[in-house]
């Protein structure tokens, strides 16, 4: 079948092409003033979906680039109500089937942007876009499964007799930033593996005054970004090539992102030393009310004093200790040994197939498609974990 991403500029001269062409749009032709304005008003927020992360990671992210996107306009001055950035079923996974997929923004957080004064409207008016751009159904990746924004489109989806599909679903550790962040830590750790912590940090100290700082300005925060970059390379990410710094696109996409959100005031890095010595770094973007926990890089010289878990620590502090923010997604995976122990509440996440027709036999086989997809995955990570297991028990050869 036919890329619907592309049907318009295949047949241009069609009423079909030209209706796909108007429902489904570059990200480039967003107007950002507007883009923005929906974050401000999102019924649930996504930082990961901020216009100044998306553009950059559509714009140069290794295997993430040119995004199109579905909109949604309503009320007496047309503003928009509605942002979901997608790409094609077949450049997300090479099966030709007419289906849209969430564009991946690099955070594991793929929730659509809809407008909290008009949520139905901007719902109905995105699932009515997918149709006119020529999809049969709709993959969600990564939404939180009872966030706000998925809860718009059940009940639209409801009210049309269709109903969605969770393909997969997890739960990964979100934080209260509402409570008291001593006495959280206290709980959800107890006193045994605090008083643990606290002398590893004393045996940091022995390197120098240990400090956590946090970088907020853009003059700031380009410095703070180069030296979590360093740390992230140097670590396990650097060994399996997998750091932002050793591809182009990624640096390119992470330099231009973090210092674009720090203009509004939604990105920092947080940042553990040792006298001079960084020890971890992280970068937290805030939406709203909600603080995103990206990624960590640490010197794994200083392994066994926990750096990671210290810098979390001070993070889970810092977070709880202000009144903006109220709960924090740690987009981590499930299970993380380092974060879930520590933050100790649960966002359900998942991925959703959702039907655009009524008895479409089309969508039956987006679906088969995708389960088989699916369950190629998981064999192929059971494959990974037996080899790796096998590697383990190995012992090295004699010298």
């Amino acid at each position: 079948m036919v890329d619907i991403a592309h049907q318009a500029a295949i047949n241009p001269a069609s009423k079909k092409g030209a209706a796909a062409a108007r429902a489904l749009v570059p990200l480039t032709a967003i107007d950002p003033g507007q883009w923005r304005a929906l974050a401000q008003r999102a019924v649930e927020p996504n930082g990961y979906y901020l216009p100044g992360w998306e553009l950059a990671v559509s714009a140069t992210a290794r295997g993430r680039t040119d995004a199109s996107a579905l909109r949604a306009f309503g009320g007496p001055s047309s503003r928009l109500i509605g942002l979901m950035p997608v790409i094609s079923l077949w450049r997300a996974w090479k099966i030709p089937l007419p289906a849209l997929v969430s564009a991946h923004p690099y955070g594991t957080l793929c929730s659509p942007l809809i407008d909290r004064d008009a949520p139905i409207d901007a719902a109905t008016r995105l699932l009515q876009q997918a149709r006119e751009a020529g999809a049969h159904a709709l993959v969600l990746n990564d939404v939180a499964l009872d966030g706000a924004a998925m809860n718009s489109l059940k009940q639209v989806l409801n009210r049309d007799g269709l109903k969605p599909r969770t393909l997969s679903s997890y739960t990964r550790a979100s934080l209260d930033a509402k409570q008291d962040g001593e006495m959280l830590l206290r709980d959800a750790l107890g006193a045994k593996k605090l008083k643990e912590l606290r002398r590893q940090r004393h045996r940091l100290e022995e390197h120098g005054p240990v400090v956590f700082e946090v970088a907020h300005r853009p003059d700031e925060i380009r410095p703070a970004l180069e030296t979590f970059l360093q740390l992230e390379a140097s670590g396990w990410k650097g060994k399996r090539g997998t750091a932002l710094i050793q591809h182009a696109g990624d640096a390119t996409f992470i330099r231009r992102a973090v210092p674009a959100l720090a203009e509004t005031a939604q990105c920092e890095i947080v940042t553990l030393r040792a006298g001079s010595t960084p020890l971890a770094a992280g970068i937290v973007l805030r939406h709203q009310d909600r603080a995103f926990f990206f990624k960590l890089g640490i010197d794994e010289r200083f392994a066994k004093y926990s750096p990671g878990v210290q810098l979390t620590l001070e993070l889970t502090r810092h977070l709880c200790a202000d009144p903006a923010i109220a709960s924090a997604d740690s987009t981590a995976s499930a299970d993380h040994p380092m974060i879930n122990p520590i933050w100790r509440e649960r966002l359900a996440i998942g991925d959703v197939l959702i039907p655009l027709r009524r008895n479409d036999p089309v969508v039956t086989l987006i679906h088969a498609a995708l389960v088989g997809l699916n369950g190629a995955h998981e064999a192929a990570r059971r494959v990974v974990r037996l080899l790796r297991k096998k590697a383990q028990a190995t012992p090295p050869p004699a010298r």
